[in-house]
């Protein structure tokens, strides 16, 4: 499938509409998004902020290096990805490898940043655990460190792009809280006439906090964990609203593959903030989510397995297939899909797997035991 190689335009956006349920395909402009609503739906967006989660700099030892943030774990507490010699203009997965690290060595990064090594996470030796600070000081003021890490980083971003991306081109209109490490990318469709358009339709508008994580880290074992347990926050005013569209008989429509792993992951945990280790895929019982919108993934990747969760596989196929019929364009900056699901009492009769609630365990899970602890601080 053809990437998107610039970010377009939310209103140049297509959006292939599928029906889980009858199999049909159509395609519509992003200018006729919120008439494919009704009155008493539910839109829940992600509203988390895209960080400048991409950090250049060298070991003591001299070894160019980039640090990409994956897990917030304290105010000064990170886990990163390491990646070795080169930029985003090479493939994440042609890279070099990083220079290994051991507990106690320093990053020297830029605007004076130093990140030294407080621990190593046993799933790979790309992730290890940092604490930042400003040259020698670890008692660096917060506004101090953030204000540092905002020049000195820049956003994540892949290959398959032209030009280097500012930070206000991975924002949504409505991005608050500094949370995500790459951009929610689902959100870029709604504009702000949009949102106008559908509270006027009687569409009702919620929203969560969830960190959305990196797409790639380049090692093909570390990758197919992804994602990693990731930190959410579904606030009480969110749950209400979907009680209130449970009710009237409405649907709820998770804008993002973040949204759908907040919600379906607070919902099991019986949380309103947490880690959320859920891995969303074929089999899978949905127990909130009715439609997700999402953006056109090639097959080998997280956010085209979890629809698996709404389709049938012979549907996700024709999904792609028509995405690919269509010229519609992937990645973060290119096209869309809007997956209305089977309805989520019929799931339990579907070929395949036994439905379950859970997740299988995978050696991600054990990211999260530390994380979670720390992250409950910070929401």
């Amino acid at each position: 499938m053809r990437a998107a190689s610039a970010p377009r335009s939310a209103k140049d956006v297509r959006i292939l509409v599928v029906d889980g349920t009858s199999g049909e395909m159509r395609v519509v402009p992003s200018t006729e998004l919120a008439k494919l609503f009704e009155p008493g739906d539910l839109l829940v967006v992600n509203d988390a902020a895209t960080l400048p989660a991409s950090l250049t700099g060298r070991t003591a030892r001299g070894d160019e290096v980039e640090l990409r943030l994956v897990v917030q774990a304290g105010d000064r507490r990170w886990t990163v990805a390491l990646l070795g010699n080169g930029n985003w203009r090479t493939r994440t997965e042609d890279r070099a490898p990083p220079p290994p690290v051991a507990v106690g060595d320093r990053f020297f990064l830029d605007e004076g940043l130093v990140a030294r090594t407080i621990g190593l996470c046993p799933e790979s030796p790309r992730l290890v655990e940092i604490e930042l600070g400003l040259g020698d000081r670890g008692d660096t003021p917060l506004a101090e460190l953030w204000a540092a890490l905002y020049r000195a980083g820049r956003p994540v971003q892949y290959a398959h792009m032209a030009e280097p991306l500012a930070l206000w081109d991975v924002q949504n209109v409505y991005a608050a809280r500094p949370w995500a490490m790459e951009m929610p990318s689902a959100g870029r469709v709604l504009r702000t006439e949009t949102l106008l358009e559908l509270r006027r339709r009687g569409v009702e508008i919620a929203r969560v906090t969830h960190a959305a994580g990196l797409s790639s880290i380049g090692d093909v074992a570390l990758d197919s964990l992804l994602p990693l347990p990731e930190r959410y926050e579904v606030t009480e005013e969110t749950w209400e609203a979907i009680a209130r569209t449970r009710k009237r008989g409405g649907r709820v429509v998770a804008i993002g593959t973040s949204v759908t792993r907040a919600l379906e992951g607070g919902a099991r945990q019986g949380l309103r903030a947490g880690v959320t280790a859920l891995r969303i895929r074929r089999g899978m019982r949905r127990a909130i989510v009715d439609a997700v919108l999402t953006g056109v993934h090639d097959v080998d990747t997280s956010h085209h397995t979890l629809l698996g969760a709404f389709v049938s596989d012979e549907v996700l196929e024709r999904t792609l297939s028509s995405a690919e019929a269509e010229g519609l364009l992937g990645h973060e900056m290119g096209d869309a899909c809007l997956v209305w699901g089977e309805p989520r009492d019929k799931l339990s009769v579907r070929r395949g797997p036994p439905v379950t609630d859970e997740p299988e365990p995978t050696p991600s899970s054990r990211l999260a035991p530390g994380v979670r602890r720390e992250a409950r601080a910070l929401v």
